[in-house]
């Protein structure tokens, strides 16, 4: 073969090892949450990559078939060029011929190596995960085409492999990971503000993603910790207590301790004189809402959203009650202290 031709499909195989390299990592790194907007607005190249992020596994066999036939090609036809130039440049010192060749030989493999590993592998790659999502778009689809053309190689490569990974107890998968858990969010938050990249100088987004983990439990007051009044208590005693406690809202406790309502000032300050001795009337008194002790706090919030109510009984697994939730306890899970007249303890 002419040498000019070697090294030209040395030119040639080390772009294809490129683009095979580059288009792996790609469909690995790239994020779903910025590829299907694009796909949404009907842009072809975002639908493709969408699919080929959907079957990770039949575009990885397709990359590596690639990469390997690339790799050998390259050392099989650029090897033999390069060892032929080197030899005829080398001729003139009057080394042996076995000297020569054997110099040629090792210098050829190790040029050949070096561009291989730099060019065919490093750089693409480095590419790939720095710009994964644009990368992804214009590499994924001539990647799909190549794995439609040798499908039914690259399909039985595939089969065979995910037997040998079912062998060894593991279900293989075709999907990369592309959503992350509460615990792995919150270490990406974490080291994100160590990085110095995002700032959460009020702990919202932390304290969001505790509060999605949250039970009812973990936030409800127990009843012996509450401010309460008794069920047959007078607007006037409601009254001396915002008075001396500045609370806003009462909850009202029958003779066993049971939570049975709750009382907000603004229902009692509307009774007449002559009934400001005389237990709040049942109509003014406002019923509670009752959640399981370990629902999630959530949906606790979503409960006391639905029904208006700011105060709920909380009950454990045998029905009993064993504290109350606010929802000003909730709110402060997720922005933090809530300072108002509100307060309960």
């Amino acid at each position: 073969m002419n040498d000019l031709v070697g090294l030209s499909w040395l030119v040639v195989l080390l772009a294809f090892n490129a683009f095979f390299v580059g288009a792996e990592f790609a469909v690995i790194a790239a994020r779903r949450s910025q590829i299907e907007p694009l796909a949404a607005q009907g842009k072809r190249s975002a639908s493709i990559a969408l699919k080929a992020m959907e079957n990770a596994t039949l575009m990885l066999a397709t990359s590596q078939l690639g990469i390997t036939v690339c790799s050998l090609l390259i050392l099989g036809v650029s090897e033999p060029a390069l060892h032929h130039l080197l030899e005829g440049a080398l001729h003139g010192t009057g080394w042996s011929a076995d000297v020569v060749s054997t110099i040629s030989v090792v210098t050829a493999i190790g040029i050949v190596t070096y561009l291989h590993v730099v060019i065919g592998e490093m750089v693409p790659k480095n590419i790939a995960f720095s710009i994964p999502d644009r990368a992804v778009l214009i590499l994924a689809p001539a990647l799909a085409a190549f794995a439609w053309l040798f499908k039914p190689v690259i399909a039985a490569l595939n089969g065979i492999s995910n037997v040998l990974v079912r062998a060894v107890g593991i279900e293989p998968k075709s999907e990369a990971q592309s959503v992350f858990t509460l615990e792995e969010m919150a270490t990406i938050v974490e080291q994100s503000q160590k990085e110095g990249v995002f700032q959460d100088r009020s702990g919202a987004v932390s304290a969001t993603i505790e509060f999605t983990s949250k039970k009812v439990s973990d936030v409800a007051v127990p009843l012996d910790a509450i401010v309460a009044l008794p069920d047959d208590a007078s607007a006037r005693d409601v009254e001396r207590e915002v008075a001396q406690r500045g609370f806003s809202r009462y909850v009202l406790v029958n003779a066993a301790g049971e939570p049975t309502g709750y009382v907000h000032l603004k229902d009692v300050i509307g009774i007449r004189e002559s009934e400001a001795d005389l237990p709040v009337p049942p109509k003014r008194i406002r019923q509670l809402v009752s959640v399981y002790a370990e629902l999630d706090l959530e949906d606790a919030l979503a409960a006391l959203r639905r029904t208006g109510a700011h105060i709920a009984r909380v009950f454990d697994v045998h029905g009993t009650t064993t504290g109350v939730l606010f929802l000003e306890d909730i709110i402060e899970e997720l922005i933090g202290e809530v300072r108002d007249a509100t307060r309960r303890r």
